[in-house]
């Protein structure tokens, strides 16, 4: 298995496209059944196999991602070539970027000696894929970019 297999919640959701997976294994209802009950083993691989292929499909499609904690931001652009970065650091110690009051602060403060800012970029390794949902394992969620997108013109 290349990704983690998807959670109950999110096999419950994604039902539809799973029947369309077996299917497309030649496996009808009765089949899958039979295989739960009589070849468990089986019966994980193949929601194993179609874990990935969610994955795949869903990182293939990602552009930003975002790791917010306490204190820090991680912005991330992922371009076709590399992984681009803007880290935020905030230096204040009664501000929480993760609270309301705290990111609050931060939008009229971005610019004041308590806020840090760096910006980096790395190429991919072979399998940029995996190189997305490591950040995504790490904390990181998926976005539309809009933060990533206003820092990079206010520090151009």
């Amino acid at each position: 298995m290349k990704f983690t297999r998807l959670t109950k919640e999110q096999l419950e959701e994604l039902h539809p496209e799973f029947i369309n997976f077996l299917a497309t294994q030649s496996i009808t209802a009765e089949e899958w059944e039979k295989l739960k009950a009589g070849q468990p083993e089986v019966a994980e691989e193949e929601l194993d196999v179609f874990s990935d292929l969610i994955w795949e499909g869903v990182l293939t499609k990602v552009t930003h991602l975002e790791n917010v904690s306490a204190k820090q931001m991680h912005l991330f652009e992922l371009t076709d070539k590399e992984m681009k970065l803007i880290a935020v650091k905030v230096m204040n110690p009664d501000i929480d970027l993760t609270t309301k009051i705290g990111f609050n602060w931060f939008k009229k403060n971005w610019q004041s000696d308590y806020v840090e800012y760096l910006t980096a970029s790395k190429a991919y390794t072979t399998d940029k894929n995996l190189d997305k949902f490591n950040l995504i394992q790490q904390g990181a969620v998926i976005t539309k970019g809009d933060l990533y997108r206003w820092f990079e013109s206010m520090i151009e």
